[in-house]
């Protein structure tokens, strides 16, 4: 590590934790930071008995209580072999993957490498867009899931699109009536008209991603389900080349199925010398855009979890570990439930009014529960006129001026919690600051 004293820089950060109302479990900390520091470059585990694997540093996060739960989820998002076509490796990324440490976590973020086998690049992108436009129109809805949109493509010039310019470069957002006309039209900037379609964009398909919103109704609650796709040609002299230009490291990942090993190894050899630095860089320019840009201080830190603990600030991370297992950190669940609900206020939407709401039902609970005096008082009050609000609205298809305003104001205070722990530790406070000056 670092530090030159761990153990006197874990007692100055407990110090410091306990005035900001967080607990750290000293043994358990030392725990992980001595596992932390045992870790070797690039080192993969398997767990035996789960049969998943991953950096070493992600499977010290992740608790399989709800792998059965995840595996079941990851079958509506998945794509699938197709022998001597298309190989696949599914992993959870994101919070879903770090489940050891998030007693709240947000979205089921999974991360999906897909290997298409194929003559010519041009004969490999096409084959990706045939298989995310199956993938869509197979699974538009169901009695627990509803279909969001689709990230595929890039825009090939500037253009106005639904009254905003889009940039060239930038990436395209599909709906559903997009993806099955596979195609829309589009106004240049001299005013004439184009048409972007599917198959044309998919020669440079650059970020590929999938979303969905899924119901459950035994615990009442919304789940905004997404795959990351990864996607690479193996040409037929083994060269293995990124579709979107660039092959993802593995540092936040858990796969699913020990069975994608041979995929995963064959795929990871090309990962650059330099992955975790542009991994950690690209963490950075995020966290810079959650504390200066567009703040969102709950993912500005688990942002800054990730960064600390791959580049030896484990103090740092010690902290953000506990407080991310603290009951306050359900308040992160506030995020989740807004954005859950504004994908769900869709014209058609077969996702049940009760679901929306008895969502928001047990996020006021959880406060209740966790929280205590005026800061419980003012954010029960504000969830209870929002849900209010919902509950007027959840049959219009969508949210009222009111309800906007209630939602940004839950949103601010959860911002001010998250902001108040972190900057009440002088390490993280600096290196936000620092931060601001890049």
């Amino acid at each position: 590590m670092t530090e030159s004293n761990p153990n006197l820089e874990l007692e100055k950060i407990i110090e410091s934790a306990k005035r900001m109302g967080v607990e750290i479990d000293e043994a358990d900390a030392l725990q992980w930071l001595t596992a932390m520091s045992a870790v070797q470059d690039n080192e993969v585990s398997v767990d035996i008995k789960t049969g998943v694997f991953g950096h070493k540093i992600s499977l010290l996060d992740f608790n399989d209580q709800e792998l059965d739960r995840f595996r079941r989820m990851g079958k509506l998002v998945e794509f699938e072999d197709v022998p001597g076509k298309v190989e696949t490796a599914l992993a959870l990324s994101g919070s879903a993957a770090q489940s050891k440490i998030q007693s709240y976590p947000g979205d089921a973020d999974y991360f999906e490498r897909v290997n298409i086998i194929a003559d010519t690049k041009e004969e490999a992108c096409q084959i990706l867009a045939d298989l995310m436009f199956d993938k869509v129109t197979s699974t538009v809805h169901g009695a627990d899931y509803e279909f969001i949109e689709v990230k595929f493509g890039s825009y090939p010039y500037d253009l106005m699109w639904k009254g905003e310019l889009q940039k060239s470069g930038s990436p395209i957002s599909w709906s559903l009536e997009e993806i099955q006309d596979k195609g829309f039209n589009v106004t240049l900037p001299d005013g004439t008209s184009d048409r972007i379609e599917w198959d044309k964009v998919a020669q440079d398909p650059g970020w590929c991603k999938l979303d969905w919103i899924v119901a459950d109704p035994v615990r009442k609650k919304l789940v905004n389900a997404s795959n990351m796709l990864d996607v690479t040609w193996e040409a037929p002299d083994g060269e293995i080349i990124p579709l979107d230009g660039y092959l993802d490291s593995f540092f936040q990942e858990v796969y699913l199925d020990a069975d994608s090993i041979p995929i995963f190894s064959k795929l990871v050899k090309h990962v650059s010398g330099n992955a975790l630095d542009d991994y950690v860089h690209q963490l950075e320019k995020e966290v810079y855009k959650y504390t200066v840009k567009s703040p969102n201080y709950g993912k500005a830190a688990k942002r800054m979890y990730n960064i600390f603990r791959l580049t030896g600030k484990y103090i740092e991370a010690a902290y953000l570990r506990e407080l991310f297992d603290e009951p306050t950190t359900i308040l992160y669940q506030v995020w989740t439930l807004i954005r859950t609900i504004d994908e769900s206020f869709q014209p058609g939407s077969m996702i049940e009014p009760a679901t929306i709401l008895g969502q928001a039902d047990k996020l006021i609970i959880g406060v209740v529960d966790a929280l205590e005096g005026e800061q419980e008082t003012e954010i029960v009050r504000r969830l209870l006129r929002f849900k209010e609000l919902l509950a007027e609205n959840v049959n219009k298809g969508e949210l009222s001026p009111q309800a906007e305003a209630a939602r940004e104001e839950v949103i601010n205070i959860v911002n001010n919690f998250f902001y108040e722990k972190l900057t009440g530790i002088p390490q993280i406070q600096e290196y936000m600051d620092s931060m601001k000056k890049k």
